[in-house]
């Protein structure tokens, strides 16, 4: 063996989940290898070639007001923006972007690479290495030995990966590309190691389709860009594209349906689940035959390529069976396909194995993130590296891990979910998973978590003095309208109108609530923001008592050295899963499927009396 440079933290796998967790354990000062199997695909969009969306807009801001990457990446190659749900209350409001895949890719290599404190090697990770139940390195295929005190494994779909078109199978973590072995040392370390699946769609010539048939579906203008530091003087970077909408039709049904014996989903060579809210076109048609058309999106895959993605027929049907889907579809009757769908089996670790700090149970100073704890969705990803990144440093500076309410965040309520539910397919965010969604809305990301990053110092202070200048003349322009008694419906919709027209409102409002910035924290954004929380205010506090409520449950603390077996009266079901989980808090003892009311009642009994809790 050939041992090498030592590290603080060392991150296996390049994807969404890793360069966040990389990124954001380098700045916090940290020494961190990122190791990848191939430098070209760092940061690559495997799927869809689009960031955001209901809910996972949400994370995006999120990881952006934490100090984070993505959203910056975001509106640098940002190619067709769009704010979706503005029909709806505020509550779910989500950005959605398209990107220029390639753009995306060299855009974030380019920031990693000139990250100082982050070095980063094309090499595959074949072993952890634990002492003690405590991770001191990996090895690699060259038999490189890199130590560190930190390892935090974001492999992806790469765990013994398996593609599937059509009856042909063959190992890869994505197309044209080897798979992992890795989970093979997670299983002798101990871990529980299972399969799921996903898929992808096939890929289209724009110079071959008759857009005259499809539905046109502009960006927004002026587009509203992700980060809260991306100066709007400069925004958008790239040229906007448009993307199309088509449909399937009972032709398309009836070409699956006569080819199912030719599917690997519905032949059992795929054995493991696959997404439940994105399924395969064959899925979608077979469990929804009332059906008469499912929606296509056509989205374009980059400013210097005429590929577009066919967002919604993603398929691991055989080759000639896609073609004759493809060209059964309006506006694709000629349509040359560039690249077939498939579908793709791999390897991930039950969640419940981990703290809420992303941390495993099993091995001190070994953290997991992105798919490898079953989610699905680049975002869902990103969420959990920044986290993990963060921790890991933390866990170096024996200090306690940043670990964000179900009130404070959508990651919140992603790892909370993960770590105390578990999963039975990938998991993907949605508004309707956050009890608090009102509280946690992407217009308010910063007034949420961005003191977070300060305290961490992870947003420079020349951001933090504009928010801060921000922050106060929000509170001030809300209790200005309260001492003016604006709650009647007509005043508050008089104010929506003219939180259109900034200029007239800061007329009347005087000098006083200006904000010149070429950033989020303008005028415009302060005047929406008061409207918000003006016009929901009695949902906002009812919400925020909840939450307050909830806490209270949370604050209390479960002794890690509480034998669940010993406490009288608990149903076998409960303490087998407290057992298993382990919760840190009654809070999250409370939210274990099988852990009823009653159980929890004679927990807090139990804590009293041999804990003297209160």
């Amino acid at each position: 063996m050939n041992y090498c440079e030592e590290f603080d933290i060392i991150v296996v796998g390049a994807g969404h989940a890793g360069c966040e967790a990389a990124y954001i354990a380098s700045k916090m000062n940290c020494k961190v290898l990122l190791l990848t199997m191939s430098l070209d695909t760092i940061a690559q969009m495997s799927c869809n070639p689009a960031i955001g969306g209901v809910a996972k807009g949400q994370i995006v801001r999120e990881i952006d007001a934490l100090g984070g990457i993505m959203a910056k990446v975001t509106d640098k190659t940002g190619i067709h923006f769009k704010m979706l749900n503005t029909s709806k209350g505020p509550a779910v409001w989500s950005p959605r972007a398209q990107c220029d895949r390639t753009l995306y890719r060299i855009t974030m290599k380019q920031i990693l690479e000139q990250q100082k404190n982050l070095y980063i090697k094309q090499e595959e990770a074949i072993k952890i290495l634990v002492d003690d139940k405590k991770v001191t390195g990996l090895l690699t295929k060259h038999n490189n030995v890199y130590k560190s005190k930190c390892v935090i494994l974001t492999p992806g779909t790469f765990m013994n990966g398996v593609i599937h078109i059509g009856l042909k199978s063959f190992p890869a973590g994505r197309y044209s590309e080897f798979p992992s072995s890795l989970s093979e040392s997670l299983k002798e370390i101990g871990f529980e190691v299972k399969r799921l699946k996903t898929g992808t769609p096939p890929r289209i010539d724009g110079k071959t389709v008759d857009y005259t048939k499809l539905e046109l579906q502009p960006s927004d203008s002026p587009p509203v860009p992700f980060s809260h530091f991306t100066p709007l003087s400069k925004f958008p970077y790239q040229k906007l594209l448009n993307c199309y909408i088509t449909y399937t039709n009972p032709e398309t049904h009836k070409i699956i349906l006569d080819n199912l014996d030719r599917s690997p989903l519905y032949t059992g060579r795929i054995k493991s689940i696959g997404p439940r809210y994105c399924p395969s076109i064959e899925d979608k048609v077979v469990k929804f035959k009332d059906r008469q058309r499912h929606q296509i999106f056509l989205e374009p895959e980059g400013l210097y390529t005429t590929e577009l993605y066919c967002n919604g027929i993603s398929s691991s049907l055989p080759e000639d069976v896609q073609e004759r889907i493809v060209h059964s579809i309006q506006g694709l009757e000629n349509a040359k396909i560039t690249r077939y769908g498939y579908a793709i089996e791999y390897d991930y670790c039950p969640p419940t194995q981990l703290w809420p700090s992303l941390e495993t149970k099993l091995v001190e100073g070994l953290f997991f993130a992105g798919q490898i704890n079953g989610t699905t969705g680049y975002e869902e990803a990103a969420g959990q590296g920044i986290v993990a990144g963060i921790n890991a440093v933390l866990k170096i500076q024996k200090k306690e891990p940043l670990v964000l309410g179900r009130d404070e965040a959508y990651i919140g309520v992603l790892i909370d979910d993960l770590v105390t539910k578990g999963i039975l397919d990938p998991y993907r965010m949605f508004t309707s998973r956050a009890e608090y969604r009102l509280l946690l809305r992407s217009d308010n990301a910063d007034l949420r978590l961005l003191d977070y990053a300060y305290n961490l110092g992870l947003i420079e202070e020349n951001y933090y003095k504009i928010f801060k200048e921000y922050k106060e003349k929000l509170e001030k322009l809300i209790k200005f309208f309260e001492t003016k008694k604006i709650n009647s419906d007509d005043t508050i919709a008089d104010l929506i109108r003219q939180a259109k027209e900034p200029e007239n409102l800061e007329e009347e409002l005087n000098e006083e609530f200006k904000l010149e910035t070429d950033y989020y924290w303008n005028t415009k954004n302060l005047l929406n923001e008061a409207k918000i929380q003006i016009k929901y205010s009695g949902y906002i506090q009812k919400q925020i008592q909840q939450a307050q409520q909830l806490k209270k449950l949370e604050n209390k603390k479960i002794p890690d050295d509480i034998d669940y077996e010993k406490i009288p009266g608990l149903l076998k079901e409960a303490k087998l899963k407290l057992s298993q989980i382990r919760p840190k808090t009654i809070g999250q003892a409370s939210r274990i499927s099988g852990v009823t009311p009653a159980d929890i009642s004679i927990l807090i009994v139990y804590l009293k009396k041999y804990y003297n809790t209160d």
